[in-house]
């Protein structure tokens, strides 16, 4: 399980010195032999600033998954935004994922082209290009089975039109979605609920309820009335789920599908999601995608409230770990108590927390790289430099090597086409494409 699968498309494509993180001055290479070169990033062996996974940390986090899904007795369709690899899509599915959960038709089309099947698309298709697209692809590739997200009387029209225009011989599978007040897409109120599904039953054969699903970790509100907020979603969810359990619009020899997605929360959602009783059978779906690499920040603060809410979980084994670090060098100390660091805005996630130093390494000092003092603190970004306050006395110099941990990693992935995949010594054993 260390190694992620290889993809013959990929190992062929050729990496040359215009993709961010590829030496100048080096032949261009394919994917498949980037591995075999030696490099090592203490060495300085590749451009800086440079992105990379521990391949490590991601075994582990594939293994901690494996274990909490079968603890939950439930399913995982992984939100494939989170890499847009599709390294990574084979080694979730070669865990064991139902399927993989997408955003957009873009991101769909990258799917289709790399194979994947069975996708759950968590954005209603509206524009006319994208709809034609989805049926399209089902008319002509049989094996391809879309699971789409709804939340309007529209959506579920257009869907229903496009499927007849092309002599779609199978219907088009839909999940009713639901949402809070001020959070994002979804009906809010269980009339609403009542309409998508009377909506659908108007369509004939061409649209079925598949489903009813939920993206729970958009509340804006903290602490435990986020906690209540997200009870109460999933609550209306389920309620969503006993209607449409009674619709003639449900497909009838399949289990109704509840999911719901997001990295924060997915203990409470398999939790209370499988314990719902509907009135027939069904399938509890996650769609949890960042677990994968984890983060230092965001979804490390997440993992130690997941561990408040069920304590149980501990009986897994140590819980996910960062796998996504950018490295950096210190480019310039100008003033005592101020170093920046050659990696910005447009090398690393911002969006959520600032990112943070995690270690350092002075080539010819450290055997290895050495954690970084609590008090060393990034504190702005610009598009190219990470303004990094620190003491006076601290010794850090020009020249030093400082890994950057992250929080949230959807936004890091996004800024990198290719990821190089180190051991614990940073060697470089591996490297993945990226799809943005």
């Amino acid at each position: 399980m260390d190694a992620l699968p290889r993809i013959a498309i990929i190992d062929e494509c050729v990496v040359d010195e215009t993709v961010k993180g590829f030496p100048g001055h080096v032949t261009p290479l394919r994917v498949r032999d980037i591995g075999r070169q030696g490099w090592n990033i203490l060495k300085e062996d590749v451009p800086f600033p440079v992105a990379l996974l521990k391949a490590s940390a991601v075994a582990h986090n594939r293994r901690w998954m494996q274990r909490f899904l079968r603890h939950a007795g439930v399913l995982l369709c992984p939100h494939g935004k989170t890499t847009m690899s599709p390294q990574i899509f084979q080694a979730q599915l070669a865990d064991g994922a139902w399927g993989l959960t997408c955003a957009t038709v873009s991101q769909l089309q990258v799917y289709r082209r790399f194979g994947i099947q069975r996708v759950l698309l968590a954005n209603q298709l509206i524009s006319r290009r994208n709809v034609e697209y989805l049926v399209t692809e089902m008319r002509d590739c049989a094996a391809f089975e879309p699971y789409v997200v709804v939340d309007s009387q529209t959506g579920i029209e257009r869907l229903s039109a496009a499927a007849r225009a092309v002599a779609l011989s199978r219907p088009v599978r839909v999940l009713v979605e639901v949402g809070a007040p001020g959070a994002r897409t979804g009906v809010r109120t269980i009339s609403g609920v009542v309409e998508l599904i009377r909506a659908v039953e108007r369509c004939g054969a061409s649209v079925v309820i598949a489903g009813v699903e939920a993206f729970e970790d958009v509340m804006t509100s903290a602490g435990e009335d986020k906690d209540r907020a997200v009870v109460a979603l999933l609550d209306l969810l389920v309620e969503a789920a006993r209607l449409a359990a009674q619709s003639p619009a449900v497909a009838p020899t399949e289990p109704l599908i509840l999911s719901a997605g997001g990295s924060t929360y997915f203990e409470l959602v398999a939790a209370r999601l499988s314990a719902a009783a509907i009135g027939r059978d069904t399938l509890v779906v996650l769609r949890s995608g960042c677990y994968i690499t984890h983060d230092h920040i965001h979804y490390a603060n997440a993992e130690r409230a997941r561990l408040a809410r069920a304590p149980a979980l501990a009986e897994l084994g140590p819980g996910l770990m960062p796998a996504l670090e950018v490295w950096s060098v210190v480019q310039s100390r100008p003033e005592p108590a101020r170093a920046y660091l050659s990696a910005g805005k447009r090398d690393l996630s911002y969006d959520f927390q600032l990112p943070r130093p995690v270690a350092w390494y002075r080539p010819g000092l450290h055997a290895g790289p050495q954690p970084v003092p609590a008090d060393h603190e990034i504190v702005a970004l610009n598009d190219q430099h990470a303004h990094l306050s620190l003491p006076a006395a601290s010794p850090l110099a020009v020249g030093d090597l400082v890994g950057i941990g992250i929080s949230h990693p959807c936004t890091t992935f996004d800024k990198w086409r290719l990821i190089y995949v180190v051991d614990d010594d940073y060697r470089v054993i591996d490297a993945l494409l990226t799809f943005f």
